[in-house]
């Protein structure tokens, strides 16, 4: 089959030993790739009673069939691993230009287990793996051990994915990063690579990818590249300012997270941390991951202050609202810094943001003391206490040790008082999406696979921003404030999916700009054989279906989806959501219909099994 490579390689960290294995192709026809087969495998491969971080467990790389193709924004991988943070699936998603190298290398899927008995590094150069003593970079920050790497290496065009000290001090949402700023993010993969003692993976590709009708799949590309572009956001604001120019939207559309979600837009951040003050506050200059025509990416330098001289990728819009509005943060310089020592340390700026806005409000409220927060002093406002924080996060330190475990394990410590504070889904913290006056996202965040889950998909998109698409029925009508009428979650939430599958990135359909039938048509051309959209779209639905049942042999259902309740009972004091709560019932009750999953168990019925071709998951949970 053209557009796989159709092997993966399995390294076992603890013996040093590595294999080589076929990838049954029913599973690239059913899942499509990426995430889709990585599940597939994952589910046979967990074990259901050990613990996340046990050496057995298995930490799955995934690229897809447009992965290092000329397809528009498909530098991306997925990571596949069960959460240490939520005990959940954990999927976290990277770009950059580390899949395209793992692709080129001539594999899908890398697939680690074991547990090494110092640390190490692996080199993967096509064929060949070595474990290279990591002992040396044991400690160090991400930019450090990717620069050590690639000097002890000496060869050009090598792609690293490492963790920071949050890894390897087991922080429960700790990422692995690539390109020193791209992060798998979300659910704490770093922990369990730290867990592996394994420092990073450096990988250099020199094949070609396979690909059955290069020609068809140019010519879908410049289609793809133009439908990109016809879309307003993308191309006015997007392209030319990056995810920063989302805040000043967000903030209008009254669905950013301030002050710890006890309100729904942020004033005094205007002119202070809207995008262009971004732009000219801080030394920017764009990037782009592979293949991608976006380019939403900036690297960034602090120019003044104490943190002048500061730099690194980011901040996102995502870090700006995790470090800034939650916070009542407004200084952009000590917002940038804190994102800086965040990446490097490797940490998911989203939970790490959210801990500290939860801290603050547990400082306010005498929950957390001065005997457990010492010198440092986390009140609202507070910047450089920011900074401060992150760094006793990331290695551990004083009240680090405490938040480093997530607010739904550090509110179970801490005692009941704790619990209204801890903003979180499943033990995932919340990103900055606001859901009383986007009831589609408060959907998403209360079912998604991995907890609270702002891009699975960003439903926001549709019912606060107003985007629509024919093609995938999402048309007329749709209220903001509504809490039922959630069926088009489903096409909207299978496209997204179908990004994670192909290797490209969720950024070029998130405003629904490429269209579904765009990636089937460059699907098809890679794989060579025909794909539509109603194919890509099932298989989508097939993933989706695969991990809630995955999941349920986790124990999760129905009484899992479920959120903070802070939104369930305290009505937005402000915003376009001013007084708004979600009513969760009535939301669910119609995603869950559209869906094919059952009101009382939330778990998929057996005819949608059936449906889907997954019949053999009702007997072996």
């Amino acid at each position: 089959m053209q557009g796989y490579t159709g092997k993966m390689l399995c390294v076992d960290l603890g013996q040093k030993t590595f294999t080589v294995q076929s990838i049954p192709e029913a599973w690239l026809k059913d899942y499509l790739g990426g995430e889709g087969v990585a599940v597939r495998l994952f589910y046979d491969l967990v074990r259901v009673d050990a613990d996340p971080l046990d050496a057995a467990q298995p930490l799955i790389f995934a690229t897809g069939p447009l992965t290092g193709t000329v397809a528009p924004c498909s530098g991306r991988c997925c990571v596949v691993f069960r959460s240490p943070a939520t005990l959940t699936l954990g999927a976290a998603n990277a770009g950059g230009h580390f899949a395209p190298a793992l692709k080129k290398a001539g594999w899908d899927l890398l697939v680690i287990t074991g547990k090494a008995e110092s640390p190490v590094y692996l080199y993967i150069e096509n064929d060949k793996v070595e474990f290279r003593d990591a002992t040396a970079l044991w400690g160090q920050g991400v930019s450090a051990t990717e620069d050590a790497i690639k000097a002890e290496l000496g060869v050009k065009g090598v792609q690293i994915a490492s963790i920071g000290p949050a890894g390897e001090y087991g922080v429960l949402f700790a990422s692995i990063m690539t390109d020193k700023h791209r992060a798998f993010g979300r659910g704490g993969p770093g922990a369990v690579m730290g867990s592996k003692q394994l420092k990073a993976i450096a990988v250099k590709g020199t094949q070609a990818l396979p690909l059955a009708d290069p020609d068809a799949l140019k010519a879908a590309a410049a289609e793809a590249r133009e439908e990109l572009f016809a879309e307003t956001f993308v191309k006015t604001e997007l392209h030319p300012f990056g995810t920063p120019s989302f805040y000043d939207s967000i903030n209008a559309l009254g669905i950013l997270p301030t002050r710890n979600w006890q309100r729904t837009e942020f004033p005094e951040s205007v002119g202070l941390l809207t995008y262009q003050t971004y732009h000219e506050k801080l030394e920017v200059k764009p990037y782009a991951c592979f293949g991608c025509p976006i380019a939403c990416g900036r690297h960034t330098t602090i120019k003044e202050g104490p943190y002048a001289g500061m730099h690194g990728g980011g901040p996102e819009y995502e870090s700006i609202a995790a470090f800034g509005s939650k916070c009542l943060v407004t200084d952009l310089n000590a917002i940038a810094a804190a994102n800086h020592l965040a990446n490097d340390l490797g940490l998911d700026v989203i939970s790490t943001g959210q801990v500290i806005a939860t801290a603050m409000e547990w400082a306010e409220q005498g929950v957390l003391t001065p005997e457990h927060l010492g010198d440092l002093a986390l009140t609202w406002g507070n910047g450089d206490a920011v900074v401060e924080a992150v760094k006793r996060i990331g290695r551990r330190e004083g009240i680090g040790d405490l938040l480093a475990l997530g607010v739904k394990r550090a509110a179970d410590r801490l005692g009941p008082a704790a619990e209204r504070a801890a903003l979180h889904v499943k033990g995932l913290e919340m990103a900055a999406d606001g859901v009383r006056a986007s009831k589609g996202e408060a959907v998403v965040h209360a079912t998604a696979a991995r907890g609270a889950d702002h891009l699975r998909p960003y439903a926001s998109c549709v019912d606060a921003f107003g985007y629509r698409d024919a093609e995938l029925g999402i048309e007329g009508d749709i209220d903001y404030l509504e809490d039922g009428n959630k069926w088009w979650i489903k096409p909207f939430q299978e496209l997204s999916m179908a990004t994670n599958l192909l290797g490209v990135c969720l950024f070029a359909s998130i405003t629904l700009a490429i269209k579904a039938s765009t990636w089937a048509r460059l699907t098809a051309a890679a794989v060579g054989y025909p794909l539509d959209k109603d194919a890509l779209l099932t298989a989508a639905e097939r993933v989706i279906n695969m991990e809630r049942m995955l999941n349920a042999r986790f124990g999760f259902d129905r009484k899992d989806d479920t959120l903070p309740r802070r939104f369930l009972e305290e009505p937005a004091p402000d915003g376009r959501g001013a007084g708004q709560v979600v009513n969760l019932e009535v939301a669910l009750a119609e995603y869950y219909a559209s869906m094919g999953w059952d009101a009382d168990t939330g778990l998929p019925r057996p005819e949608t099994l059936q449906h889907l071709g997954l019949e053999w998951m009702l007997h072996s949970r």
